[in-house]
């Protein structure tokens, strides 16, 4: 093709053009590589100087930027926070896209907390938004430099903490007005199962535990582990303590032995048994007698009902007089059924394997039923028995090879629970660590 004046000048034109693109998306990523590598290099000289940002919020300096504190109002939308602080909306749409993989804005909740960021007061666009979806992490959504969105999980501090009490009336009412988190009754159901039966429990009974409190900000934030728990009643006392084995972590009492049974003592937590297992009991609706194959546990609508042991689930159905029915058989000897459901839990279907404590269905009043109750049914050998005066099978024990190692611990244990004393507070906290788990 033969080159004219013309020819040359729009190809002169076509290169200024691509090479001033070039030169443009160079200093721009220049710009933002320079943006990031002084942010970190002002981060690396704070720490060189000494400078304290345990006094930071957000990762900001509170000294250096104004921080605006707002509550999710009901119906809120984010995008509409976003656009009410100056956003624009292709950057909006673009921070949604950022924060697609990490976190979904739509799931702002209200009365949750966020924050907004500026240079200062008056400034028109902020630096960055803060959104608190829980006590335990923050999500930055940042538009000072570059667009990007980020989760930071804040420190949590686990303290080792004492509750002691003595029973007047339960013992969820003798935790509870102490302040004591309820999961906590929960944690001393698991490590005294095998020997305090806490359905009967008796005014006067005694306890003494020590446990794991976490804490975000210096607010309570929940439960870790229970360390170690002794419970008297009458001249019987009663421990249990958390120790890992080679094989597994459990809670084992002082000779040794599990805590945890093969069966739970019952399919529904700190209930009330509001009939028991009658070969003479009068039907209530009926109006004759029809004798009484089961455990009736009284317990508010929706409560969890769990297993009682590891099994595969043979029956999730209806009928009549049972409404909504779980069966599960153990093995070649136990069966268990659970009867009135409300509904069933999530994936429950025959052919289902289930855990030791897994919920399988939720309490309600289905078939023949005056209130809400779960019916609980134990089959030995194919025949219907009480479970409350069967012999059931023991837990696995712990090998004999470990019982050393775990003997010198126990009186470690003892020594610190004996320490622990039952006087007018009834209650208190040591927020230094009293002991550690054996690892």
């Amino acid at each position: 093709m033969k080159l004219t004046s013309w020819n040359i000048k729009v190809a002169k034109r076509l290169i200024d053009i691509v090479l001033s693109l070039t030169l443009a998306s160079g200093l721009i990523y220049w710009t933002n590589s320079f943006t990031t590598d002084n942010a970190n290099h002002e981060m690396s000289r704070l720490a060189l100087a000494g400078v304290d940002q345990k006094n930071y919020v957000f990762g900001f300096n509170p000294d250096s930027v104004y921080i605006e504190r707002n509550v999710i109002r009901k119906n809120e939308i984010f995008g509409n926070i976003l656009s009410q602080n100056g956003l624009a909306t292709n950057l909006i749409l673009l921070l949604e896209h950022e924060a697609k993989e990490i976190f979904n804005i739509r799931n702002i909740q209200a009365g949750k907390k966020y924050h907004v960021i500026k240079k200062h007061e008056c400034a028109e666009s902020p630096l960055a938004i803060v959104y608190e979806p829980d006590k335990t992490k923050y999500v930055v959504f940042n538009i000072a430099d570059s667009v990007h969105v980020k989760v930071v999980e804040k420190d949590v501090i686990t303290t080792t903490e004492v509750a002691t009490g003595k029973i007047e009336s339960s013992l969820w009412q003798a935790l509870d007005k102490r302040g004591v988190d309820p999961k906590v009754i929960d944690l001393m159901e698991e490590a005294l199962s095998s020997s305090v039966d806490f359905y009967h429990v008796r005014k006067g009974d005694e306890f003494k535990l020590i446990y794991e409190n976490k804490y975000v900000d210096k607010e309570p934030v929940g439960v870790g582990r229970l360390i170690a728990a002794s419970y008297k009643s009458g001249d019987n006392t009663y421990y249990s303590m958390l120790y890992k084995t080679k094989d597994k972590e459990g809670y084992f009492d002082a000779e040794g032995r599990p805590a945890k049974k093969a069966f739970l003592k019952a399919p529904v937590k700190f209930t009330r048994i509001s009939s028991s297992y009658n070969l003479r009991r009068f039907h209530p609706i009926k109006q004759t007698t029809i004798p009484h194959l089961g455990t009736d546990y009284a317990a508010p609508y929706g409560t969890e009902i769990r297993a009682v042991a590891d099994g595969v689930v043979t029956a999730a159905s209806y009928t009549s007089g049972n409404g909504n029915f779980v069966k599960i058989r153990h093995d070649k000897v136990y069966e268990t059924q659970y009867l009135h459901m409300s509904r069933f839990a999530k994936g429950i279907k025959a052919g289902t394997p289930v855990k030791q404590g897994q919920t399988i269905g939720y309490v309600g009043a289905t078939g023949l039923a005056t209130g809400p109750h779960v019916c609980f049914r134990f089959w030995k050998n194919g025949k219907q028995v009480n479970h409350l005066t069967t012999k059931l099978p023991s837990a696995e024990p712990m090998d004999a090879a470990e019982l050393p190692a775990f003997f010198k611990y126990r009186d470690e244990m003892l020594a610190r629970l004996e320490q622990i004393r039952i006087g007018d507070t009834d209650f208190y906290t040591k927020p230094d660590s009293l002991v550690t788990i054996k690892p």
